[in-house]
């Protein structure tokens, strides 16, 4: 079921009815049904994957709470991530594995490999990564394992976030829920603000940006540099406005239930360096994760220069490796993309001392516009770099997207005006200004504040713009989010 589709617009009112008609104390098992029959009706079997999934996670939490042995709880640990990741590593690479050493050797060997033929369950990569991080806090004490399977199934399944996120921390997210419920107007206003524009960057903005990504990405021999140069600039702000106008409806919803989850994403395309986008602004919950649960374990920053940059890389081919599969199939793309945005944390670790020393002899320089303005558009050209090879079929096509643009760079901007643009691209810049406008504003006052403080009229003019921009320009059913394909 879609954030986007009719259904979930019949299916989201009826669960609030039955959430209001429920004792407070409750309403957790109303949040529990509706997730198994919005994640059930997507493919029934996949039931199965979260079932398993809550079952191991609880039995294995309830163990590591009570036992007191050090190396009993560590085995426990060990035994229930090898089963989580290990199962995601399976789902994700296992086929790919294996048809590329067959390709290598069997000509040599004359061997064929079985394969699982089957693919990741939808959503498993998110809700993997949130039991995971359930057993780990409680093997570090941080949070005590619950003997209410019901709460541990909602944590799991709990239907806003288990497409797409946030990777919601089980620490946050049970003590809501173990609680009373209850609705709050306040929250239920800005639940429904949230839910709009979530929608309206999805379906207006996403939606109508990815049909000329995908022909230019699928002709890429044929395309002309300016046609690659446009859908590289789509395809960042496609991807941008599909994840986050889906974790915008996640928290929505979430809050007409009484729940607040994670910010996820926090104007990301105005960054001022690559460590400031993916550690404050991009997919911050996924990004929190690596952080806690992998970079810092593996030591940091604490254990010397070259070792810090070997635990940034490790972060960020996982995290490559994590999001292959995307809907753009599994390949060595990914592993390239990870590698790139390690490398810019690499130049951006090594050049931090100089910028430092620079500043305190310029301070000028701190406070320039022009030097801010020059950092975010220099840091956009680098994470758009990046993006070509996440979207790309091969790494070929990457290359050639990239050799193209690259080799025309002086000739672009004669190429642009002699370009025949259409309707669809005028759509398209106009949507990214729009967006850009809003998120410059938001970026100095929280856009909701902003609202709030507004006279009635401009309030009710911005909501009928939306839901207008949503009638006309949106594209109801016509994409899954790009997330949910993990």
């Amino acid at each position: 079921m879609l954030f986007t589709s009719l259904e979930f617009f019949i299916f989201l009112p009826l669960v609030l009815l039955l959430f209001s008609a429920m004792p407070a104390g409750q309403r957790w098992a109303v949040l529990l049904f509706a997730s198994y029959v919005f994640y059930g009706i997507w493919q029934p079997f996949n039931l199965v994957y979260l079932g398993a999934v809550t079952l191991l996670v609880y039995g294995c939490g309830w163990a590591l709470d009570r036992e007191r042995h050090s190396a009993v709880r560590k085995a426990l640990l060990v035994a229930g991530l090898v089963a989580l990741l290990g199962s995601l590593v399976a789902f994700k690479f296992y086929d790919f594995i294996a048809g590329e050493l067959e390709r290598s050797f069997s000509s040599v060997f004359g061997f064929v490999l079985p394969k699982l033929g089957i693919s990741t369950p939808v959503g498993y990569s998110f809700y993997a990564f949130s039991a995971a991080s359930y057993l780990i806090d409680i093997y570090a004490r941080r949070l005590c394992g619950t003997r209410h399977l019901g709460h541990v199934g909602t944590y799991v399944a709990y239907f806003p976030k288990i497409f797409a996120g946030p990777i919601e921390r089980a620490t946050e997210f049970l003590p809501q829920i173990t609680r009373d419920l209850r609705t709050d107007p306040n929250r239920t206003l800005l639940g429904l603000q949230l839910i709009g524009w979530g929608l309206f960057k999805k379906v207006a903005i996403a939606d109508n940006l990815a049909p000329l990504v995908d022909r230019n990405f699928g002709i890429v021999a044929f395309a002309s540099p300016v046609e690659l140069l446009i859908s590289v600039y789509f395809f960042a702000f496609q991807i941008y406005c599909d994840f986050s106008g889906y974790t915008d409806i996640a928290i929505g919803v979430s809050l007409l239930f009484g729940i607040q989850l994670m910010e996820n994403f926090r104007r990301p395309y105005l960054a001022r360096s690559t460590a400031e986008f993916w550690g404050e602004r991009w997919h911050i919950s996924l990004g929190h994760w690596f952080r806690d649960y992998l970079y810092i374990p593996l030591g940091g920053s604490r254990s010397g220069v070259l070792r810090q940059y070997i635990n940034v890389m490790v972060v960020f081919i996982v995290s490559g490796l994590w999001h292959a599969g995307l809907g753009y199939g599994v390949g060595w793309t990914f592993l390239i993309w990870g590698a790139l945005n390690g490398a810019y944390q690499w130049a951006g670790l090594a050049t931090r001392g100089l910028w430092g020393r620079l500043g305190d002899l310029l301070p000028a320089l701190r406070q320039s516009a022009a030097l801010f303005l020059v950092r975010i558009l220099l840091t956009f050209h680098l994470v758009a770099i990046a993006w070509v090879f996440f979207r790309a079929k091969s790494v070929g096509d990457a290359l050639m997207v990239l050799q193209k643009i690259g080799a025309n760079l002086l000739e672009i901007p004669s190429l642009v005006v002699q370009y025949p643009f259409t309707a669809e691209h005028g759509l398209g810049f106009g949507l990214i200004a729009f967006l850009f406008v809003v998120e410059t504003l938001d970026e100095r006052k929280p856009f909701t504040q902003r609202l709030a403080a507004a006279p009635t009229i401009l309030r009710w003019s911005y909501y009928y713009i939306v839901i207008f921009g949503l009638l006309i320009l949106g594209r109801w059913q016509a994409k899954e989010f790009i997330y949910m394909q993990f």
